[in-house]
């Protein structure tokens, strides 16, 4: 028989407790033969405690064991009557040894509920000469040697009470009210008092300890003669001591400024406050050394008071970069193959000269992910110890200063099961609202965390109940929404888990973009006055170091010209151990830096769309140039490498690519199933695309040329495409755009493929086909409809937004309607003029619904990161901003 209990219950201050109770009840041994004890009797358990039995069987020469049957048992509350356990008991504040006037001013304090609930609190006096134990149950009317002067319930009881003031009381158990008179008191007699605590269940009693004796006297006390001459020598003693420490104060601050350099003690060695302090579940619990509200830069602090004398030097030489030389810093770096960038990174301070004693406390050392990443003690994340549990204090995490702000983050890694609930703790306890998570569960077939959320519904963990109310996957991170609770308690906070999912399994991202959308995705999702922001990742320091550190950099732009990723890295791994784990992550930080610098902030509320178009409409300074022409050539910044475009580039794929200059990036090409014997038959010139709520939702791709419409019809099977959109005609200005790849009236073959049409609708501004496409290899077959736009002008672009706006809600509904999980295949001529605006405006439209807010250039410019060119042209850019403003003026459209 095995059992554990789990106990929940509020302190005499208000505070949720959680314990746990572990234990082996025994061994039961059974005769052979004969009759069958079926009862065990368990002992020595804890009261007003949930538990959970395990009953397990195994014959005595352990052949054979069964499973388990479980029991749920809750202990009753303790029944000890008068007892005097702290953790049970009421409090009552001492009261004075002589009191002037009529009224007794009495501080009361709720009791514990370990033991058991508290219903009501009575306040009982009693004279000194008449005092009996049992008189002290509460009973009406009683005057003589006791009374209870009030009852309370227990979620009423006052902070303070005024004994003798009467008012009254009313008490409606057991079966009538009974009443109590605070009456006023006699003067010149000697009472005490005594707090009661009752549980209505178990009609237990508890009682405080008394007050000291009150002595009522007519009239206030006066201090005697000798009280006075005693009280003006302490008081002469006292100023004279005080004068003296104001003094050498004076002399020390006059002294140190005759020393040529002022020496400050590091950020981590300043003394503790021992300022008492009361901690609510509203305060988020910090270092004692930092106050949370402290501001200024910890960077130049360290800076100017490094701990060792290498970082001293190597922080000192590595200077804060101005914004307008920081492309050229990079640039410089990565000269010869970053041999700069690799001597930059090992010269900072690995900063693991601290200790970090608790991680490797026998009792801790399973609640590591890995036995390196430890967590250094001086600035661990201390959670409130649980009664009678070794290192229930202990979780592997750290704090970590944000730009002018210390503790701005938590770095923690991955939770384990056995430490799920110290992370919930930890949530509640640091006040955080804001969980970003920077890893899978698993990659590469290795589980990198543990889940510690509930997928539906509400799971506990320890003693936080965690709620699942919302769930949100857009293409390159989710968004949940969670209600925690301190199971007991009333309160309920909204915790938001931000999961980045576009980190690749191995390596990093081939570009920023996606990532600094979702940080200022995050940045909007946490409130200001919310406790520090927990990153993890799977050990905590590498991915978690990367959005810390760029993070920190981008509230550093906003308020500064210059950026300090060597300082601020060198601050971080004195917090936590190899922060930025990587020569390359810390090459991705400056890449995601300087992108961040050349592109701005472009993101727009819905509703400030108008005004902002029409700032970008105007021109710069009394010249030709507008806002919307260099915020489009902003785009064409980054240039990519032809290393970039490998399998475009061999001989065998050339005469595929409509374009000599359009081509398919590596990363994000479409790889068709290879035919044994013929080289590159695994290309087209097709790429995907992340839509706004899934990746790879599009595939864009060129129109089919004589040689690879076979290719298209197998890519558009292999990949369970069945909606095609086709945003060009055969010819345009005399011009081949693209051939017919498909069937007028009967069947064709493309491959392996048999195509038949089925039907036509044309529409006021698109033609609708349907065919069905056929596998001649197994005769599975299935619905392939193709969307064709019949009013995009030969040149230029539509003169009105409305009808293309209604043409993508068809295509999307459709989509919903009859389509598999593939992606929507959008082709035009090259694949990236009008293919990039449907995709930009299906991305923008969907975030205007979703988020309230557009960011053209952003998302442009993610297209770009997935194929080249999109969005080819300043009128196509500009189109898409008109037709989202035509979209906020009709929301009745697209509308899923």
């Amino acid at each position: 028989v095995h059992y554990e209990g789990v106990q929940n219950y509020v302190d005499g201050l208000g505070t949720p407790r959680f314990n746990s109770h572990r234990n082996s009840a025994g061994l039961i041994t059974l005769p052979a033969h004969g009759v069958v004890n079926r009862e065990w009797l368990v002992t020595g358990l804890a009261a007003n405690t949930n538990y959970t039995l395990n009953l397990s069987a195994t014959t005595a020469d352990d052949s054979y064991s069964s499973g388990h049957s479980t029991v749920k048992v809750y202990s009753r509350p303790a029944t000890v009557r008068f007892q005097t356990d702290y953790d049970y008991r009421p409090d009552i504040k001492r009261g004075m040894k002589n009191v002037g006037g009529k009224t007794v001013p009495l501080v009361l304090h709720k009791a514990s509920t370990k033991n058991g609930p508290i219903d009501r609190y009575y306040v009982v006096v009693h004279l000194l000469e008449k005092v009996t134990y049992q008189s002290y149950v509460p009973q009406e009317g009683r005057r003589d040697c006791c009374y209870t002067a009030a009852v309370f319930p227990a979620d009423k009881l006052p902070d303070t009470f005024f004994l003798g003031d009467g008012k009254t009381t009313v008490d409606y158990y057991p079966f009538a009210a009974n009443v109590y008179n605070n009456s006023l008191i006699e003067t010149n007699c000697k009472v005490k008092l005594v707090s009661w605590g009752f549980n209505r269940k178990k009609e237990n009693l508890t009682a405080s300890s008394a007050t000291t004796p009150i002595i009522l006297n007519s009239k206030p006390i006066q201090a005697n003669q000798d009280t006075m001459n005693n009280l003006l020598w302490i008081f002469g003693i006292v100023v004279s001591i005080f004068i003296l420490f104001i003094m050498l104060i004076v002399f020390a601050v006059k002294y140190s400024r005759t020393k040529k350099k002022p020496i400050t003690p590091p950020p981590e060695s300043v003394p503790f406050d021992l300022t008492p302090k009361v901690i609510t579940m509203e305060m988020p619990i910090l270092p004692p050394a930092i106050s949370p509200a402290s501001s200024g830069e910890p960077v130049e602090a360290r800076r100017t008071h490094c701990i060792t004398a290498s970082n001293t030097y190597s922080v000192k030489t590595h200077p804060p970069i101005h914004v307008d030389d920081f492309a050229t810093h990079v640039e410089r770096l990565k000269a010869a193959d970053n041999y700069k960038f690799s001597q930059e990174y090992e010269s900072i301070d690995p900063g693991q000269q601290f200790s970090w004693d608790n991680s490797l406390l026998e009792y801790n050392r399973a609640k590591n992910r890995y036995a390196n990443v430890i967590a250094y003690d001086h600035s661990r994340v201390v959670l409130r110890p649980i009664d009678g549990i070794p290192g229930s204090d202990y979780i592997n995490a750290n704090y970590m200063d944000g730009y002018r702000k210390q503790n701005m983050y938590i770095a923690t890694q991955g939770p384990l099961p056995d430490t799920f609930g110290d992370f919930w703790r930890m949530v509640f306890e640091t006040n955080s609202a804001c969980i970003v998570m920077m890893t899978k569960l698993e990659e590469r077939n290795r589980l990198k965390c543990d889940q510690y959320w509930p997928s539906r519904g509400t799971e506990t963990y320890g003693p936080i109940q965690v709620a699942l109310t919302d769930f949100i996957e857009l293409a390159t991170y989710s968004i949940r929404t969670f209600n925690i609770a301190w199971i007991g308690h009333p309160e309920k906070r909204e915790i938001r888990h931000c999961q980045f999912t576009a980190w690749p399994d191995h390596g990093l991202p081939d570009h920023a973009t996606a990532f600094l959308l979702f940080l200022r995705r995050v940045k909007i999702l946490n409130p200001a006055d919310s406790g520090p922001i927990i990153v993890h990742c799977s050990a905590g320091v590498g991915r978690t170091g990367c959005f810390i550190v760029l993070d920190a950099m981008i509230d550093r732009l906003k308020h500064e010209k210059t950026v300090d990723i060597y300082g601020h890295v060198t601050l971080l791994r004195s917090q936590r151990n190899y922060i930025v784990q990587t020569e390359e992550q810390y090459i991705f930080i400056h890449d995601a830096v300087n992108e961040a610098i050349q592109s701005g902030y472009t993101e727009i509320i819905a509703k400030n769309l108008f005004a902002h178009l029409q700032r970008l409409l105007q021109p710069i300074n009394d010249s030709s140039l507008t806002e919307m022409e260099l915020e489009f050539k902003r785009l064409a910044n980054v240039k990519a490498q032809p290393s970039k475009f490998i399998s475009a580039n061999l001989p065998s794929n050339k005469f595929k690519n409509r374009l000599v200059n359009i081509l398919p990036y590596e990363n994000t090409r479409v790889c068709l199933s290879p035919i044994r014997g013929i080289d590159g038959s695994d290309y087209i010139n097709a790429s995907y695309i992340d839509g706004y709520r899934s990746p790879k939702a599009y595939i864009a791709t060129q129109g089919p040329l004589l040689e690879t419409v076979d290719d298209f019809w197998r890519m558009l099977w292999e990949h369970n495409s069945t909606i095609i959109v086709m945003l060009t005609k055969l010819k345009e200005m005399g011009r081949e755009k693209c051939v017919q790849y498909w069937p007028n009236e009967h069947s064709s073959r493309y491959g392996y493929f048999v195509v038949d049409p089925i039907a036509e609708y044309n529409m006021p501004q698109y033609v609708l086909r349907e065919f069905k496409v056929t596998d001649s290899r197994d005769r599975l077959s299935r619905t392939v409809r193709q969307f064709l736009y019949t009013e995009w002008p030969d040149q230029g672009v539509p003169k009105f937004g409305e009808g293309f706006i209604d043409f993508i809600g068809q295509v999307h509904k459709t989509k919903e309607q009859f389509g598999q999980d593939g992606p929507i295949i959008v082709h035009c001529s090259a694949g990236v003029g009008r293919t990039g605006v449907f995709i930009t405006l299906s991305i923008v439209l969907d975030r205007i619904r979703y988020e309230g807010v557009v960011d053209v250039f952003q998302t442009v410019k993610l297209l770009r990161t997935q194929r080249p060119a999109m969005v080819q042209t300043e009128d196509q850019y500009q189109f898409c901003y008109r037709a989202a403003l035509e979209y906020l003026g009709s929301f009745d459209n697209f509308v899923s």
